[in-house]
């Protein structure tokens, strides 16, 4: 059997390895658009802020090790432009050599991630303006931050915006961070998301919320943003307003894509064509509290995404269970955690729901050192299922939500998480969990 993957990094090779350790007859050949192989996107703010001393220590593993020791025709800069599903032909340009290519499959794995915004503003091309996803981006930045660099704007406060924030700050950088909306961070809802500002601010973040960058300013080098109130000056750009699912190279085939590009699924990653399955961040992801397809890019859902793609493909029938959104972020002094609904989606949604939150502490309260934790659980009014939670603090915030996600993932009602053997010491909890005591006042 001759399996192709298109992506060489989360999902691309969970899948390549699933293969592998599944079908000993496998001939598998993946086909990456960069240069590097199975590499930890989300390490790489810290990697330029030096807390992570070397790049090398967030790839999993090199090329030349899915060559040697695994067997696999793993490629490099190579481009894949179009699919034949009929005859299962993949066709693709070598990037250094600019000649064509052709291979065909047994099985196919589109794997090829999502590519940030990067919108058409004047003063795009200039130097010094930069996105954040491969490993060559980073490189970029970390070569351009000199010490002529003293002010750096970032447009866009979503994760990658805040983590990049704490890391150019940490440099000794000034930082201006551009929201178009009201708040950061929008998975968040307004109320905790006030916290975040306060953090920014206090950590010397210059914050501009309702602002849209209109353009950049300069002659070689990027000078200047523009936005519609006001002209701010810099010395490098970091774009961070999202990202889209890679999946240009599609049009044509016809195989069904979600309004904003990413590949339709079904819960064995099987595409809507014969033989192509889909993984990761340019596919989408089942929502198991929407009850819906989403697309939420996050690199655990990818790794978990490629792992049941490969499992499929080699004849080892695994589904994937769908997502909740759980995500997790350090920024600066605080941990910032949600899972499931925002009120904001549960309006929108029109789900009738109720809302409990809380400050408390994280630990017994005549225990030293503990701090403030913010919470907000959202659940169902009529039949008290949780739909959803955000928890904002220093310390303990992980604990939580995980909590939170189990429960969720398995349905559970405010009820039935105040029933839960948590566990209790004075260091760590106190008698009753924040989140029960929650379940409580449900």
């Amino acid at each position: 059997m001759k399996y192709v993957i298109i992506g060489g990094v989360a999902a691309g090779m969970s899948a390549a390895m699933e293969i592998y350790r599944t079908d000993e007859t496998a001939e598998i050949a993946v086909l990456e658009r960069g240069k590097e192989y199975s590499y930890g996107q989300c390490g790489f703010p810290y990697v330029i802020n030096g807390y992570i001393p070397d790049l090398e220590d967030v790839v999993a593993r090199q090329v030349e090790t899915f060559r040697e020791k695994y067997g696999m025709d793993a490629r490099t800069s190579t481009e894949v432009t179009n699919i034949n599903a009929k005859d299962q032909i993949v066709y693709g340009i070598d990037l250094e050599t600019g000649d064509g290519f052709q291979v065909s499959y047994d099985k196919l794995l589109i794997a090829t991630g999502a590519n940030p915004t990067v919108p058409q503003w004047e003063g795009i091309e200039l130097k010094g303006v930069h996105t954040l996803k491969t490993v060559t981006d980073t490189k970029g930045i970390m070569h351009d931050l000199d010490d002529d660099v003293k002010h750096v704007t970032i447009v866009g406060g979503g994760y990658i915006g805040l983590e990049m924030a704490e890391s150019f700050k940490t440099l000794g950088k000034e930082v201006t961070l551009i929201q178009r909306g009201d708040q950061v961070a929008p998975i968040f809802d307004l109320d905790m998301a006030e916290l975040i500002h306060e953090e920014a601010k206090r950590n010397g973040i210059n914050l501009k919320l309702g602002e849209s960058v209109t353009g950049l300013t300069g002659t070689d080098r990027v000078e200047g943003v523009k936005t519609d109130k006001n002209t701010y000056k810099t010395d490098l750009v970091l774009l961070a307003i999202g990202v889209l699912a890679n999946t240009q190279f599609l049009q044509g085939t016809g195989i069904h894509l979600n309004p904003r590009g990413a590949v339709l699924v079904n819960p064995y990653m099987q595409t809507s064509l014969k033989n192509i399955y889909a993984a990761g961040d340019c596919a989408t992801d089942f929502h198991r509290v929407k009850q819906v397809n989403d697309h939420i890019p996050l690199g655990t859902t990818s790794n978990k995404q490629g792992r049941i793609a490969g499992a499929n493909m080699a004849g080892n029938p695994l589904q994937f269970k769908g997502i909740l959104g759980t995500s997790i972020i350090k920024f600066f002094d605080l941990t910032l955690g949600r899972t499931g609904l925002s009120e904001r989606e549960a309006q929108q949604l029109n789900f009738p729901y109720e809302v409990q939150t809380t400050k408390a502490n994280s630990h017994a309260g005549y225990y030293p050192g503990g701090e403030t934790l913010h919470l907000k659980l959202i659940y169902h009014r009529d039949s008290r299922k949780l739909l959803g939670g955000q928890i904002i603090g220093k310390k303990g915030v992980d604990k939580r939500l995980d909590v939170l996600a189990m429960a969720l993932h398995h349905e559970m009602t405010v009820h039935e998480l105040v029933d839960v053997d948590l566990s209790y010491a004075p260091p760590y909890n106190g008698v009753w969990d924040p989140l029960q005591q929650m379940g409580r006042k449900a």
